[in-house]
């Protein structure tokens, strides 16, 4: 009887709890780099097992553990799975004692010693890229070599029969990356569902690896290498024709700043040419280039004229000078960003920042200050607590500092309590702020009522959001109960409490209701009579165009998208032309003017709103055209 093939598991799980997947990218390139080895793919069976969030330890044991136990347990280790993980190895050390446990990802990488303490049944601990390591390791287990002898796999850190943690020589970064193998043509990544459907939320791809940037808060120039390498530009266009084949509205490029490459433009044209065969993908997503140079102009004109939407990022994350000093930022040209938000205004193309509050050297006076005046030009502001991520310089010198942090109750992350700057009673009345600005503003549930409200009431957007959070904490309304419920729950990362609050917003008719009556309680009595019934019906539009993530409207479909449809809305006020033209600093006239439009949703917005994407709820909003007009592909895309 042959020898039975060597059997290896490769563990992903996402953040969210969500109906479709996130795409096991990571996992996908180590069954691709196995499955392209003679030796190992003749002697090895490789599977991926990917799991949302929220689900149990049980029930990933069962699908782990419940046929054959595997030889090798391979985990992409995060901060929020990294316990669940733990948990699991020593069930699997129970099962299978000669198993070999493999943690590697960014929470592994450079943390050996740590992990081997919390962790004993974690046998090896992947450093940097992991391709060509899991490779290495994968042979040496085919070929019988010890666990506790594996001294020539550069790359890894293990233990000794003695306990010692051994950290071998470092690996060099893989120079050409197509010597990994695609996982998307290779097969190694499943795509379809079992009714032919594209199973994830978003396509990932990597355009490149590396990051000119070594900021004081981030892992990627660190961890992954200054110098930026890239995919050809052939296998790349190949793996965009596979996902329009198969109707993937959005593709999310997992790189640290795309559109500062001259190659960047190269990949957009390709981008562009399939969708104008295909007619997918219709959105582009990514970490935008910090300096904004001018290949990104050039790919941001070049988008627009296609159709092809995204959300363009200033991920400015301080407008404190001292803050972006200690961030090691100070210096970066993206803090030139207010022709640039104007220029995307004028283009009429989707805009968003991204703040950190709790960086040192910030206090809550620059920060709302800075939110504010950002505000004042981009509405949809990203707002995260500072956390200390694995082999970053704040994690690192703490002390120098003086940050004083606290592990998260439910991820491994670090989360910022104190430093020289900030009080711990800074930071607890920070984070009342920071929950209310995620979900309102964030993630859109309010998008068009702020600019209006700044020009016409003089509310800046934070007094808004403190507005609703003061409201939801003293109403007796048992709308405002589960919101109220969420924020306090919120402390301490609070990732579930955002989504439950979000969710809640978007899905359940309370959740409107609570905001409908905040707003009669709270705002409207505040507003000057000569612009209340202006702002009231902004108001109901902001509502009007939320995403719909239910099947209560009518669906069309076009070019092999669906969208649901509000038909005959009459407005009071032709809302949309005012707020064209309030957004560009122009006049607007806010006499009652009764306009007529068709609302178009594209539908499927419910996996957006459960995993709290910002960035993909935008494509969900309610695009207005006039009421009977011909139906325009490109604009709602």
């Amino acid at each position: 009887m042959p020898e039975a093939k060597l059997e290896v598991l490769l563990v992903q799980q996402g953040v969210w709890d969500m109906p479709l997947e996130s795409m096991p990218l990571a996992s996908g390139y180590l069954k691709a780099m196995i499955l392209d080895d003679a030796e190992l793919r003749e002697n090895t069976s490789v599977e991926i097992c990917n799991f949302r969030g929220k689900v149990t330890h049980a029930e990933m044991a069962q699908r782990l553990f419940g046929g054959r136990i595997p030889d090798v347990l391979a985990f992409s280790v995060l901060g929020w799975n990294v316990r669940a993980f733990g948990a699991l190895a020593a069930t699997y050390k129970q099962l299978n004692p000669d198993g070999w446990v493999v943690f590697g990802g960014t929470h592994a990488s450079g943390q050996a010693e740590r992990l081997f303490r919390l962790y004993p049944e974690v046998d090896v601990v992947v450093n940097g890229e992991g391709e060509l390591t899991f490779r290495e390791l994968v042979r040496a287990r085919l070929h019988h070599v010890p666990r506790t002898r594996l001294g020539a796999v550069q790359g890894i850190s293990w233990r000794r029969v003695d306990g010692t943690t051994i950290t071998n020589e470092e690996r060099g970064r893989i120079d050409d990356l197509d010597i990994i193998p695609s996982p998307f043509l290779t097969g190694a990544i499943d795509l379809l569902d079992e009714e032919g459907n594209f199973r994830y939320d978003v396509a990932l791809i990597e355009t490149n690896r590396g990051c000119p940037y070594k900021c004081a808060f981030c892992y990627w120039g660190g961890a992954v290498g200054q110098r930026v390498r890239a995919f050809s530009r052939e296998r790349l266009k190949s793996e965009l024709e596979l996902f329009a084949l198969h109707g993937v509205h959005t593709i999310v490029a997992c790189d640290a700043n795309f559109g500062m490459l001259p190659i960047d433009r190269e990949f957009v044209d390709d981008l562009v040419e399939i969708k104008e065969k295909y007619g997918f993908p219709r959105a582009f997503e990514t970490s935008w280039a910090k300096n904004k140079s001018k290949v990104f102009y050039d790919i941001v004109r070049q988008m627009k004229e296609s159709g092809l939407r995204s959300s363009f990022t200033l991920a400015l994350q301080s407008l404190s000078s001292d803050a972006l000093t200690s961030m090691k930022r100070r210096n970066m040209k993206v803090n030139d960003w207010r022709d640039l938000v104007e220029w995307l205004n004028k283009e009429g193309l989707e805009c968003y920042a991204e703040l950190i509050w709790g960086a040192p050297g910030e206090t809550v006076e620059s920060f709302l200050h800075g939110y504010d005046e950002l505000a004042q030009h981009v509405s949809r502001i990203a707002v995260y607590p500072i956390m200390l991520l694995p082999n970053t310089d704040y994690a690192e010198n703490k002390e120098l500092h003086g940050i004083v942090a606290l592990r998260g109750n439910d991820d491994d992350f670090e989360y910022v309590l104190a430093h020289r700057t900030m009080s711990l009673e800074d930071n607890a009345r920070m984070q009342r702020f920071l929950f209310w600005a995620r979900v309102i503003a964030e993630n859109a549930v309010l998008r068009h009522c702020w600019t209006p409200l700044r020009v016409l009431a003089g509310w800046q957007q934070s007094q808004v959001l403190n507005s609703l959070a003061d409201w939801v904490e003293s109403t007796a309304s048992p709308d405002a109960a589960p919101l109220r419920e969420a924020a306090n729950r919120a402390e301490g990362g609070g990732a579930p409490a955002y989504a439950t609050a979000i969710g809640y917003l978007f899905t359940d008719p309370a959740g409107r209701r609570a905001l409908e009556q905040w707003w009669r309680e709270a705002v409207r009595p505040r507003l000057a009579g000569v612009h209340r019934a202006f702002l009231d019906e902004v108001f109901r539009y902001d509502l009007l165009t939320q995403p719909v993530c239910d099947d209560s409207l009518p669906v069309v479909e076009e070019a092999g998208c669906r969208y649901a449809v509000r038909e005959g809305v009459v407005l009071s006020h032709n809302v949309p032309a005012a707020l064209a033209l309030l957004r560009a600093n122009e006049e607007a006239d806010l006499t009652p003017e009764p306009t007529r439009v068709d609302l178009y949703y594209r539908t499927g917005a419910l996996n957006a709103v459960l995993s709290t994407n910002h960035e993909e709820i935008v494509h969900f909003m309610g695009e207005p055209r006039p009421s009977g007009a011909p139906f325009d592909l490109t604009a709602v895309a």
